[in-house]
């Protein structure tokens, strides 16, 4: 990597974090903003990459269908399987006077894009919002979100680094050609030594099995979120999901993991065990 990408990514990152930062702490309106601009360009950059496919996505619908399911985890306006019959029928009508490409691939991936970003990206509101009626935890659940995100770009970094130092086993050559097993184990290890020390620091709520939980989840799931937007981004022809972000890269490919991670932390807080 060059010394000015490199910079670039730094001055990036020093100006992103504190606002995403806050935005966690503070949950409420700010947060479902955060969310909503991390699923609609995401979703975005999603239906870019799938049009090198020769498909032709309903980019109108699915783009508002993202946007009511985020909003819909907030506001709880009506029950879920009710919101599915709507976007499945209002996608199934559209593409009757689509006329381009094929239905079978242009249906496909609209509720591919619609489901695995938006829907996936919707459980960090609810991830948030599970202390909201608990005036005492609802900055822990800020404090969770944070952890969260730290132990995803310390798992990055971790598999990185240790997988560049170490790697000598392929992990996925197919799909990624420079991860390793050893990076990947490195980046399991470390996420659940920072799950645990946001544990003991400031999710004193957590029990110790929720934070080797979740650590974990972050470890082997995150990881196979970035490999899964890889796959795509390989069968698409490209690099990056977009240039929006300078030195980044897209905002799919910034937070391809959290978005990969967050409905299984969101099934293990909810579901009774």
């Amino acid at each position: 990597m060059s010394q000015n990408k490199t910079g670039t990514r730094i001055i990036v990152s020093v100006i992103a974090i504190p606002f995403i930062a806050a935005a966690s702490y503070l949950g409420g309106i700010l947060f479902l903003l955060f969310v909503l601009g991390i699923a609609m360009i995401s979703f975005y950059e999603f239906v870019r990459l799938v049009k090198n496919k020769s498909t032709s996505p309903n980019i109108f619908i699915g783009l508002v269908s993202v946007a009511v399911i985020v909003l819909n985890f907030y506001f709880k306006w009506i029950n879920f399987l009710s919101l599915v019959i709507i976007i499945s029928s209002l996608l199934l009508l559209f593409e009757l006077f689509h006329n381009k490409s094929s239905a079978i691939l242009n249906l496909g991936v609209t509720y591919l894009g619609i489901f695995y970003i938006g829907l996936f990206s919707a459980t960090l509101i609810g991830i948030r919002e599970l202390y909201v009626f608990s005036y005492l935890l609802y900055d822990q659940g800020g404090f969770l979100i944070i952890a969260i995100l730290v132990t995803i770009w310390i798992c990055d970094s971790a598999a990185f680094f240790l997988g560049t130092a170490f790697g000598k086993h392929k992990l996925f050559p197919r799909v990624s050609p420079k991860k390793s097993w050893e990076g990947a184990i490195a980046g399991l290890v470390f996420s659940l030594i920072t799950m645990m020390a946001a544990k003991f620091l400031v999710l004193e709520f957590l029990s110790i099995t929720d934070a080797v939980v979740i650590g974990g989840l972050v470890g082997t799931i995150g990881q196979m979120g970035d490999l899964v937007e890889s796959l795509i981004k390989r069968d698409a022809d490209v690099k990056d999901s977009s240039a929006l972000i300078p030195g980044h890269g897209g905002v799919f490919d910034r937070f391809d993991s959290l978005i990969f991670t967050s409905p299984f932390i969101y099934l293990y807080l909810t579901l009774p065990l």
